[in-house]
């Protein structure tokens, strides 16, 4: 179904609280639920208000349009990419647009993540490349798993920049004995695509399994994540 809206030639008003009740988006999200809107309507009751001369509605069909009509590719452009490409996105509403695909981006890890069993690394990788492939700095993750190897919590110990990111092994096996988790894996990425760990890659994973050996925890991998691959401390025999 083509997500255009067709307007009346005669329509130049920027608010959507000046639109006929029939064509308010809120109105019809109301009536219909929310899936019934079109993505140039949803996008509109984010904006709230479009240009002099330009509804919002035909202003958030130009954004799309500029992007293809893939909200993939508008959900990538950064605060500062859709203020500087859009005319009428001023700080608001671009802070508004990049709010809303956060949030959608965290239901879905959040839905994907919960109660996961990790069962070999690809299932690690398929978790967490949404999150790291396309930076371009470093992150640093930890899983926490119970004794079945199922996901209780994950967390960012660290950013960094575009070689390498500073952990604290310490602060991991702190919410580890604060999870009762039973195992962790660790998870970073490497911006430059470089597969092979650094020495400093080798001392992390090196210093966080000794030590939560002594906690009785397992530190059952370490992922390095690329823009196109993956590295398996465990899968290498390097664990």
């Amino acid at each position: 179904m083509s997500d255009q809206i067709k307007e009346p030639e005669n329509r130049f008003l920027g608010r959507i609280a000046d639109l006929d009740d029939s064509d308010k988006p809120r109105e019809k999200a109301l009536s219909l639920g929310i899936r019934s809107l079109s993505n140039a309507e949803l996008l509109a009751i984010i904006f709230g208000s479009g240009l002099p001369g330009k509804s919002v509605i035909s202003m958030s069909q130009e954004v799309l349009a500029s992007c293809d009509n893939r909200l993939s590719r508008l959900s990538r452009l950064s605060i500062h990419e859709m203020k500087k490409r859009f005319k009428g996105v001023g700080t608001a509403k671009a802070i508004s647009l990049a709010a809303a695909f956060e949030l959608g981006l965290r239901t879905r890890d959040e839905d994907a993540a919960l109660d996961t069993q990790i069962k070999s690394s690809t299932d690690i990788y398929n978790m967490m490349r949404v999150k790291l492939q396309r930076l371009e700095y470093e992150e640093f993750w930890v899983l926490y798993l119970s004794r079945s190897n199922r996901v209780i919590f994950e967390e960012c110990m660290s950013k960094g920049g575009v070689s390498g990111t500073v952990t604290d092994v310490r602060l991991i096996l702190k919410r580890a004995i604060e999870l009762l988790a039973s195992g962790i894996i660790l998870v970073h990425n490497h911006p430059s695509g470089n597969l092979r760990p650094s020495p400093d890659d080798d001392r992390i994973t090196t210093k966080a399994k000794e030590a939560a050996k002594l906690l009785d925890i397992n530190v059952l991998d370490h992922l390095i994540i690329t823009p196109t691959n993956y590295f398996s401390y465990n899968d290498n025999g390097r664990l």
